[in-house]
């Protein structure tokens, strides 16, 4: 009894976790406090066809983008930049950044974000780069904030698709995004409008050694 409540805890600290910490937490529609994080981690997938009549409130954008705050960064220098599209104009607009491809896949997202960093911040001390990775910390701090975005996405019932497919220019010119800021990736956030397949991973031994 007392392995099972320790059991309930520990999946109880980790869904808040996932949440953002804030005083809004509410448990997911997918996932509850009797399932395993990893059950999280296997629901959530690429998804590459949305349901077009199913919409995403702004105040919903602004508890992902919470979440991603708790990611750790460089310092706590908190490089990561979110710019929202989510009127149909910018919506339009953005869709027609990311390659034809793309574009058909996310046509029924109701919501396209797209993530930058803040140059000269991760892996810089007092404006010069502290090892030869350089501004490259910034782009791992910013998927770092990105893996937490789309965990609780999937916690909120919600589905992504990060493309790195985008015209990072036009981009730039759309949402008025600064030169001091590096821009990645676009993300999908919506409802998938069928299940996705499960794709194979490598044996973990080709991906890990021991020493």
């Amino acid at each position: 009894m007392k392995n099972h409540f320790a059991l309930i805890a520990g999946i109880a600290a980790a869904v808040v976790l996932l949440s953002g910490c804030t005083s809004r937490f509410s448990f997911s529609r997918n996932v509850t406090v009797n399932d395993s994080i990893d059950d999280l981690f296997a629901s959530r997938r690429s998804v590459r066809s949305y349901d077009a009549t199913k919409s995403i409130s702004e105040e919903e954008v602004r508890t992902l983008l919470a979440a991603s705050q708790q990611a750790p960064s460089w310092a706590n220098r908190q490089p990561s930049r979110y710019y929202v599209a989510i009127s149909p104009e910018k919506l339009a607009a953005v869709r027609e950044c990311v390659g034809e491809r793309n574009a058909q896949n996310v046509a029924g997202a109701p919501v396209l974000i797209v993530s930058t960093f803040v140059k000269g911040q991760s892996g810089f001390g007092r404006g010069v780069a502290t090892n030869e990775i350089g501004d490259g910390w910034g782009a791992y701090d910013n998927g770092l904030a990105n893996a937490y975005l789309i965990l609780k996405a999937r916690d909120m019932g919600f589905d992504t698709l990060i493309m790195g497919f985008r015209d990072s220019d036009k981009l730039r010119s759309i949402l008025a995004i600064p030169d001091s800021e590096e821009v990645l990736a676009v993300i999908a956030l919506g409802y998938r409008a069928q299940e996705p397949g499960t794709p194979n991973h490598l044996a973990l031994d080709e991906i890990v050694k021991f020493y």
